[in-house]
């Protein structure tokens, strides 16, 4: 290749957003933001604009794809898909971005979005997240005339499906069963500093758990922010009261600014030895 060549493919390519480790900070329910993108396997949510336009973000959409303008208009993002350009904020802002010039029935590619605006800048901050699970990817396909390859690609995606539920007593907490194991993934949204004192406070004194039968097994870290998880034999329903009283506890927990015991330093410890960073 010339130096002619090589001078025109640099000055063509896109500058790149700066990594952002709390990607979602800033938005209307961070932690269910989180949830949505890294381990809830059927939800939706409606956010809106800034302009006053409504926007479905959705947990995962037909073929892994970035998003679809629907054919009465509607625009839905999917939050589980494959890219990495620094910023996954401004990815996902791309694709809106996109599909507001896009016409309706359309899907929207993902590509690299170079420098702009950000989720954080498109979303009316006041705007309301409201996250309903569901049990199946059957509002893929509402509104819609099905066709046929449509329904064999809709029944296999429902057939890999772990049930999940989002607790109500508590914020951001889903319940999920895989194979014969049940756990709790809670996405907290305090600094992770002060939230590992805590639970170190409470593993000192037996109080981590959610209740007897249960057992916090570890966390891992994700988009700057901690997510413990719980194993248990019980039924999403049984973990309604006990999460809360968790909530209760973890709060005392987190108000106690007192320098840790060697004992609590030892169990901050094991904690962080436990934990997997995603990204």
């Amino acid at each position: 290749m010339g130096k002619k060549s090589r001078l025109k493919n640099k000055a063509a390519k896109k500058d790149r957003m700066p990594f952002v480790a709390r990607t979602f900070e800033g938005l209307p329910n961070e932690a269910d933001w989180i949830a949505l993108r890294e381990f809830v396997p059927s939800a939706t949510a409606t956010v809106t604009l800034a302009s006053g336009q409504s926007v479905k973000v959705c947990s995962l959409l037909p073929g892994n794809g970035a998003g679809i303008v629907r054919p009465d208009g509607e625009i839905w993002v999917g939050l589980q898909v494959a890219h990495n350009f620094g910023d996954t904020s401004r990815d996902l802002a791309y694709v809106v971005e996109t599909a507001l010039e896009m016409e309706p029935g359309q899907p929207v590619p993902m590509g690299d979005p170079g420098v702009g605006p950000r989720l954080q800048d498109l979303v009316d901050p006041s705007s309301p997240f409201e996250v309903e699970v569901h049990q199946g990817f059957d509002y893929w396909v509402e509104g819609t005339d099905e066709r046929p390859e449509t329904a064999e690609l809709l029944a296999e995606a429902n057939q890999s499906i772990a049930p999940t539920v989002k607790l109500e007593s508590v914020d951001s907490a889903y319940w999920t069963e895989m194979g014969s194991q049940r756990f709790l993934r809670w996405v907290m949204t305090e600094d992770e500093t002060p939230l590992l004192d805590a639970l170190a406070r409470l593993k000192v004194r037996g109080e981590e758990t959610l209740g007897e039968g249960t057992k916090l097994i570890g966390h891992f870290r994700v988009h700057g922010r901690l997510v413990p998880v719980w194993e248990f034999d019980a039924d999403a329903a049984d973990l309604e009261k006990p999460a809360q009283e968790f909530r209760t506890r973890l709060d005392a927990a987190l108000a106690d600014d007192s320098p840790l015991t060697s004992e609590q330093r030892s169990a901050r410890g094991a904690l962080v030895s436990g934990q997997v960073s995603i990204r």
